[in-house]
């Protein structure tokens, strides 16, 4: 549901332009005031969970969600349209990390929670790949509002049933003081990064409006940095966690995953209805597919692990994307659907769901039960941010290339489908570069195969073993 919103506003979005007198400007912050506000808060809301108790947050994140998304269907102009969709990416920025925090805090590491890992990652990745199918549907049969209407018995179900099936995870013998300054500069920090990156859209990157966010959100987020290092009591974000490897490995993966993957859906999209000439509904009824495609990597990705290794599992996930996207460089006009857009977008869709299961178990391996929620809030900004960095500048470079094509006396479609092969190109080195990463950052360290294969120690000699391990 929380993924979902990301992407199935973009097929509904001339109809909200007919129904509320929206500019072309205008039009994109329906979509931009959800990014900015659900990349802003998703670090504050995975901490919130770990602080406050997860049940409780989770179920006040999709109260949240559900009544803001009400009053996204009843909005009457474009203000509160936009307001409202501000307040939905904050509940949705609740919920997220919320919810991958108790899968891991209820299930001891293992095979029991690699599966529930798995169908939590292959839920996000139905959600993202199924906006488009969604979206058609219910803005042809219902309107444009019907979009946001689904989300209200939904979230009515989830809160009830959640009251009712989960446990309380709040840790009495924690301290709850809440770090207000490193809150503030993280959330800001997050927000400036996120809105100069939407801001290229329209003002290019080598603009004032882009780059000025940018710089200041990356000045608050260094100063964030030295705030938990030196100054916080209780850090917001303890910087001891990055000292886990494979968190830091799982979270590089991850962007450099979601750059490729995310934009791969908004430029087929563009050229199943701009150049193969499908409807809305037409297009989504394609996609139906590479759904599937993203919930059977993510089906099997836990019972790969279990016969291999997350390294192993992760590797060949990128490896898939990355070789889906070279063959989606074959698009061309009068192409077909079955030879250009299928065989590409399976490998890229049976990857993705692939690496996205096996980058969360790596991401969350070995975090304490306290900081749970602050490793899935930094797992899904990586995605956010991933995301909206990659549309950015694979879009930027696709049209900057299809203009200098055009202007070359090349055809317009031909032009067009010119920039999305070199979209697709970079894409695919993005993935390639995630899967070297993945072989080499999450190879076992001699000390670590030692210690799997010695016999358990005593206790007490345990407390003596040097400290470099612990923080290896």
């Amino acid at each position: 549901m929380v993924i979902l919103d990301v992407s199935i506003v973009n097929v509904a979005l001339p109809s909200m332009r007919g129904s509320l007198h929206f500019s072309q400007t205008g039009l994109q912050w329906v979509v931009n005031a959800y990014t900015l506000t659900f990349a802003g808060f998703l670090m504050l809301g995975g901490r919130a969970a770990d602080l406050l108790g997860r049940r409780r947050v989770f179920l006040a994140g999709t109260a949240l969600f559900a009544l803001t998304s009400l009053a996204c269907a009843v909005a009457s102009s474009r203000g509160l349209l936009i307001g409202a969709r501000a307040l939905q990416g904050i509940g949705g920025a609740v919920i997220s990390p919320a919810s991958l925090s108790i899968i891991t805090s209820s299930i001891p590491e293992g095979a029991e929670r690699n599966r529930g890992l798995g169908v939590w990652a292959a839920m996000g990745g139905l959600g993202a790949a199924s906006g488009a199918l969604l979206g058609g549907l219910l803005t042809q049969l219902f309107g444009w509002p019907a979009i946001f209407l689904i989300n209200v018995p939904l979230g009515a179900l989830v809160v009830m049933l959640g009251a009712r099936v989960l446990v309380e995870g709040r840790r009495e013998d924690i301290d709850r003081h809440f770090d207000v300054a490193g809150a503030l500069l993280v959330t800001l920090g997050l927000v400036g990064v996120t809105f100069g990156i939407v801001r290229t859209e329209a003002f290019g990157w080598g603009s004032a409006q882009a780059i000025g966010p940018v710089a200041a959100g990356a000045v608050l987020l260094a100063l964030f940095v030295l705030v938990e290092a030196r100054f916080a009591r209780v850090p917001l974000v303890p910087i001891s966690i990055f000292r886990l490897r494979a968190l830091r490995a799982a979270n590089m993966i991850v962007v450099l995953m979601y750059a490729a993957l995310f934009s791969m859906w908004f430029f087929l999209t563009l050229y199943m209805q701009q150049v193969l000439h499908y409807d809305a509904l037409g297009a989504g009824i394609a996609f139906v597919p590479l759904t599937l495609g993203v919930v059977t990597g993510s089906t099997l990705a836990p019972r790969l692990i279990a016969r291999s290794s997350v390294r192993v599992v992760l590797t060949g996930g990128m490896l898939s994307a990355s070789t889906g996207l070279v063959l989606l460089t074959g698009v061309r006009p009068g192409g077909a659907y079955l030879l250009e857009v299928l065989p590409g977008g399976m490998f890229c869709t049976v990857g993705m769901g692939l690496s996205l299961v096996a980058a969360t178990i790596a991401a969350v391996q070995g975090v304490p039960r306290a900081q749970s929620g602050l490793a899935s809030g930094l797992l899904n900004t990586s995605r956010l941010i991933g995301g909206a960095l990659g549309l950015a500048v694979l879009g930027t470079i696709a049209d900057s290339y299809s203009g200098q094509q055009v202007r070359a006396a090349v055809p317009a479609l031909s032009a067009l489908t010119d920039g999305y092969q070199l979209a697709f190109a970079i894409g695919a080195t993005f993935c390639l570069a995630g899967a070297v990463a993945a072989v080499v950052l999450l190879r076992p360290r001699r000390h670590e195969v030692d210690l799997a294969n010695e016999p358990a120690a005593d206790p007490a000699q345990e407390e003596a073993e040097p400290a470099e391990l612990l923080v290896a």
